[in-house]
């Protein structure tokens, strides 16, 4: 016997949900407009708890993904993580490198071009650490097929 299905239990939970609106809705005509603000607070109190237990148990999955990710010792890729992101800045400091590296020689001469590339270098060694946090660490880094399996 296999595990119920997540989707299913939402489905269950929104049939009940949906019983009780219709609940609401025949106690409305039943009692009159006099309780349709107490019938309305009752129903929205089932509708925030429905939403607390859906977000609740949401951060606790997303929780213990991270505590496992963390046990492992592996990092799980960000949405950041693209080729843009990894490239593109490179891309875009070496391409404003140019007028910097012009507008430098011409202010400070060689002190001003080696102050330009020690900044541009030091923003990509920034950046791909930030991408790569084991890259001076001197541990090698996994393979990315056996983090696959």
């Amino acid at each position: 016997m296999s595990a119920p299905d997540p989707r299913n239990v939402d489905l269950k939970q929104d049939l009940e949900l949906r019983k009780d609106l219709d609940a609401t809705v025949r106690a409305r005509r039943e009692l009159g407009e006099e309780y349709d603000s107490a019938l309305v607070d009752s129903f929205l109190e089932k509708v925030e708890q429905r939403i607390d237990d859906v977000v609740d148990r949401r951060v606790r999955r997303h929780l213990a993904e991270q505590q496992m990710a963390t046990a492992r010792g592996t990092r799980r890729p960000k949405p950041a993580d693209s080729w843009a992101d990894r490239y593109g800045f490179a891309l875009i400091t070496l391409v404003l490198a140019i007028p910097l590296s012009a507008i430098a020689g011409a202010l400070a001469g060689m002190a001003g071009m080696v102050a330009t590339w020690v900044g541009i270098v030091g923003v990509n060694t920034v950046q791909a650490v930030r991408l790569n946090p084991d890259l001076f660490t001197g541990r090698p880094g996994r393979d990315r097929s056996a983090q696959d399996d």
